[in-house]
């Protein structure tokens, strides 16, 4: 496990508090509960809601 995961292990969804899984291929940080993929830009993991992209349901179920 890289330093980076270890770091994105403890970041959580800002809307329902809960696990966000990492997709280093689109840079982004997967809130399923809350339907949202939120960018991770240079590096930063850009939490806020409004920054968010809605998950396809496709998405959600995968």
């Amino acid at each position: 496990m890289t330093m980076e995961q270890k770091f994105l292990d403890l970041l959580i969804c800002p809307v329902t508090k809960q696990a966000l899984e990492y997709h280093p291929d689109k840079q982004e940080l997967w809130s399923k509960a809350a339907k949202l993929a939120f960018p991770i830009r240079d590096g930063i993991p850009i939490m806020l809601e409004n920054e968010a992209r809605e998950l396809s349901d496709l998405e959600v179920k995968s």
